[in-house]
């Protein structure tokens, strides 16, 4: 497929695409941090945000490693090939490098610090880019309507 026939996925479908991969997380994880810590994880409001090596591992590490590799891998999580959506490089369209898809994670967090407001940047972006696609240099498209402007990257 030409990169010419596709368009900038929006708030919404991005919405969507993060629920599926919340959802598939909490799928794995939970499981594993009641088998090993028991329901008094979530029982506890005074313990510490992470328990122990286990959780780290579990919790931290495991999403990062999970979503980083998808992004390397398939252009996309799993949410996001759902609405058929790929994470691309801005200027090229290629798939991202690996210190763009290490500053696009950790800029998820600088993104909702404001109240949300560096995911929200989403809506109102013309390229439809949150302030982690604007760090790492990003955007995020699928196969174009019949509605909308292509997209155009550098050859």
């Amino acid at each position: 497929m030409q990169h010419d026939e596709m368009e900038y996925v929006g708030f919404w479908a991005r919405v969507g695409a993060s629920i599926i991969d919340y959802i598939l997380v909490l799928l794995i994880t939970l499981p594993l941090l009641l088998g090993i810590y028991g329901t008094g994880y979530f029982a506890d409001p005074d313990a510490p945000i992470i328990r122990g090596p286990a959780d780290f591992v579990i919790s931290w590490v495991f999403p990062f490693a999970a979503v980083i590799l998808f992004w390397l891998h398939k252009q996309a999580t799993p949410g996001k090939m759902a609405v058929s959506a790929r994470v691309v490089d801005a200027r090229t369209g290629n798939t991202l490098s690996g210190v763009q898809a290490v500053i696009r994670y950790v800029g998820y967090f600088v993104a909702t610090l404001p109240l949300g407001l560096g995911i929200i940047w989403v809506a109102f972006d013309p390229r439809k880019q949150g302030w982690h696609d604007k760090l790492a240099g990003t955007v995020v498209i699928r196969p174009a309507g019949d509605r909308t402007e292509a997209v155009r990257f550098e050859r």
